[in-house]
């Protein structure tokens, strides 16, 4: 297991997230240095507005790094074209689904493209494939339901299984607990720790369930508005990170039990 950890399959060098115009540039945060290694559940968390979307856009490239760079498996992720960079990264945004119509089946599916020809056709290791994540996330009986018949916690389970059909190295999510009550928000965390653990893939995920964060992963990426840190939970509390995460007038972290607390 400590050679498996020991792969580093996501690294962000000095890295300085914001937006860019002809004119002018909006800085979010700078100075984030961030090393993911295999199997391990990572969470990234912070105020709302604090700029938890801007990292997680640029960490997929789906927005330019102001500055610094983003490797995975050790390759510069700007050096990646699209369909190899959909071999090693699957991404799990908040976005409405474009048809509810599609069957469980066919929307995992959908996460062997990168594999499949141009006609799109399945070949039999990738239906192996769907099946496998389906079991893995315990769906199976779900297979030929359609999507608009899902509850939101059903319809999660099964956005992450086309992640997992996709058979990346490294799974991003972004709030993948939103909408959910909170046995399903448990549930799902509890299911991406389980992932991470069974399948050695590294699962990194923006989230507001600090609680549950600190109690599951193994590693947390915490942005303040003075600086972006990652480390392990413990070290985390120690260091008094989560103190600093909101004002103190109506929350306060205890670090004897690791959770938030409302002032009286």
């Amino acid at each position: 297991m400590e050679e498996t950890k020991s792969h580093i399959v996501l690294k962000a060098e000095n890295l300085k997230v914001g937006y860019r115009s002809k004119r002018s540039e909006t800085c979010i945060a700078e100075g984030i240095n961030i090393t993911l290694n295999r199997g391990e559940l990572v969470s990234l968390v912070g105020a709302n507005g604090i700029g938890k979307s801007t990292l997680l856009r640029t960490l997929t490239q789906t927005q330019d790094a102001l500055e610094g760079a983003v490797y995975i498996n050790s390759k510069a992720l700007d050096t990646y074209d699209a369909l190899q960079l959909a071999k090693v990264l699957s991404i799990v945004f908040t976005e409405k689904l474009i048809s509810k119509n599609l069957s469980v089946f066919e929307l995992v599916a959908l996460g062997r493209h990168p594999y499949t020809n141009w006609i799109g056709s399945l070949s039999d290791t990738d239906i192996q494939k769907v099946n496998y994540a389906l079991s893995l996330t315990h769906i199976e009986a779900l297979k030929h339901k359609k999507c608009f018949e899902l509850s939101d916690g059903q319809l999660q389970k099964v956005m992450i299984s086309r992640a997992l059909a996709q058979d990346t190295d490294l799974i991003i999510l972004d709030e993948p607990t939103t909408h959910l009550d909170m046995y399903h928000k448990a549930y799902v965390l509890k299911l991406l720790q389980k992932l991470a653990k069974e399948t050695g893939k590294t699962i990194l995920f923006s989230s507001h369930e600090i609680d549950l964060a600190i109690q599951l992963c193994d590693k947390m990426i915490v942005m303040t508005p003075e600086q972006v840190i990652s480390d392990s939970p413990c070290n985390l509390i120690s260091q008094g990170v989560f103190s600093q995460l909101f004002p103190t007038d109506l929350i306060q972290f205890d670090e004897k039990t690791g959770t938030f607390r409302v002032n009286k």
